[in-house]
Order: C-alpha cells, then sequence, then structure tokens
C-alpha cells in the first residue's frame, strides 16, 4: 500500500492538488471504511491498496472536490453529506461558527440563525455546540437544501427555504444572534482553484454587483431586522472585502462594537458588530466603501 500511497501522492502533486499525501491516505480511508491514521499503520504493514483507489486518484487528480469523491465534509465536530449542487464548507468558516459558539455560551437559551445556510455547516456546528440553544436555517437553492436537511435534523436545527434578504419576516427581532455566510465574489472574478471555479455551485460564489457586496449587504439588512437591539451579527467575507463590510456596517448607524476577525491563517475573515439599541429599520440601498 505505501508504494500506491507514493505513487497517487506524485500523481496529485503533478495535478497541483495542494495536499496531495494527505488527499491519498484520505481516499484510501475512504475505500476502507477506517480512519486515516489506521491507513498509515496498514501502509507500514505491506497491506494490498483497496480496489477502486486509482480510480479515485484519477478523479482528484482531475480536480473533483474530495469531498464530492468522499461525500462527507468534516466541520468541527460534525461530519456533513456534501456532493454536486452545494458548496463545500471551507476550514475557515470554523472560525466563524466559533464566534457565534462563544457568544451563545453567555446567554441562556439563545435563538440563533444561519443565512444562507448551504449544508448546513455553521448551523450544524452550532446546534451541536451549544445544544440550549433554539437553531434556525435559511437556505434558497433547492439543491442544497437536499443535502442540508439530513446534516441539520439530527440537531433538531429549524430549516426554512427562503431568500437570505427577506428569511422569516414573522419572528423579526426575535434573535439573539444571526450570523451568515453568503456569496461574496465580485461578478468578474473567477476562483483560483478548480474546485471551486468548476464544482461549486455559482450561485454560492457570486455575491453579486461588480464588489461581489449585495448579498453580503442583504444579509446585513435581515440581520438588522431579526435580531433584538444589542444582539449580535457575524458575517464572514474575503479578505480584501473587509474594509468595505465595517464602513458600511458602521455607516448605517445601525451597529456598534464592528470588529474585523481574523481565521487561523491570520486573514481577515469575517465582521461582528451589535445592534444598536435604538436602531431603526436598515436602509437597503448603501454601497459598499471604495
Amino acid at each position: 500500500m505505501e508504494e500506491a500511497l507514493r505513487a497517487a501522492e506524485r500523481r496529485l502533486r503533478d495535478a497541483g492538488v495542494p495536499s496531495p499525501r494527505v488527499d491519498a491516505e484520505l481516499l484510501a480511508a475512504h475505500l476502507l471504511g477506517v480512519s486515516r491514521g489506521r491507513v498509515r499503520a496498514l501502509a507500514l504493514t505491506g497491506a494490498q491498496v483497496p480496489e477502486g483507489f486509482d480510480a479515485l486518484v484519477d478523479e482528484r487528480a482531475r480536480r473533483v472536490p474530495l469531498q464530492h469523491l468522499t461525500g462527507v465534509a468534516h466541520f468541527r465536530r460534525v461530519d456533513l453529506a456534501v456532493g454536486p449542487g452545494v458548496f463545500v464548507p471551507r476550514p475557515e468558516t470554523e472560525t466563524v461558527a466559533q464566534l457565534v459558539i462563544d457568544r451563545a455560551a453567555g446567554l441562556q437559551h439563545p435563538k440563533i440563525v444561519d443565512l444562507g445556510t448551504g449544508s448546513g455547516a455553521i448551523a450544524a456546528a452550532v446546534a451541536d455546540e451549544v445544544p440550549a440553544a433554539e437553531v434556525h436555517a435559511v437556505e434558497l437553492s433547492d439543491l442544497a437544501l437536499a443535502w442540508a436537511g439530513p446534516n441539520l435534523a439530527p440537531f433538531g436545527v429549524h430549516l426554512t427555504r427562503g431568500d437570505l434578504a427577506t428569511a422569516l419576516p414573522e419572528q423579526d427581532g426575535s434573535f439573539d444572534i444571526v450570523v451568515s455566510n453568503p456569496p461574496y465574489i465580485p461578478a468578474d472574478a473567477v476562483p483560483n482553484e478548480p474546485e471551486v471555479a468548476e464544482h461549486d455551485p455559482q450561485m454560492a460564489l457570486y455575491g453579486g454587483g461588480a464588489d461581489g457586496m449585495e448579498l453580503p449587504r442583504a444579509a446585513a439588512s435581515s440581520a438588522a431586522r431579526l435580531l433584538r437591539p444589542g444582539g449580535y451579527f457575524v458575517l464572514e467575507h474575503a479578505e480584501v472585502q473587509a474594509p468595505w463590510v465595517a464602513a458600511f456596517l458602521e455607516r448605517s448607524g445601525l451597529w456598534t462594537a464592528v470588529t474585523t476577525h481574523q481565521d487561523l491563517s491570520g486573514r481577515d475573515r469575517a465582521t461582528s458588530a451589535v445592534l444598536a439599541t435604538d436602531s431603526t429599520p436598515p436602509d437597503t440601498t448603501g454601497k459598499a466603501a471604495p
């Protein structure tokens, strides 16, 4: 098996896969139904490579996402079913979930909503780690909903089909925390990674407008509507968008304590804010700062 793993590693490295050895081991682990650690142990004993391994390596070399091949994305403590039609959750989003979990820890029975939940990653992680919370999730894509439903059902999350811009009007002013990882890529930007450009649904990537900020602004507007005064909002965004996000939140006059947060790689990944106690309905026509 070790020889096959090394050959797979070379094949994946030549194809530009960022973590060739790890991916080779994870593909073998998937086929064997064991952990990656067990694969490494088996490789030392001279075990045979599992049937179908070469075919999966070829698919990964064509930059089909690893999670599409294994059917699973690991996110914090939960395993999510993923595949074509749904955005594959990224490790950097785990830090966004952490902000929500930390805030919710100080509340007795927090009510939380994830706008644009996709696979359900953030909502599932929050419900898993804050069992006293009432967690809601909103998603517009029928394809994504097909994945989110089974992912969220074990955690008791309330899943609703809807647009993040108009979500849950009957629950305005009732949430303690609103979180969103909306699409935010600018219209003319093409992701560098083939896994993203060719396999993630465009609906989950492009945020609208030349700056990609239409949906992030809509998420902020909905958060201002859905939150109780003093409620907490967390928005994920691209590193370069951090100043724009902070600017439009501060300029609106609706938010206090606007704070930029970095992910584990040190990139500006999310912005949080607290809804002012004297806030008024948001202006949804504002533009991002230059």
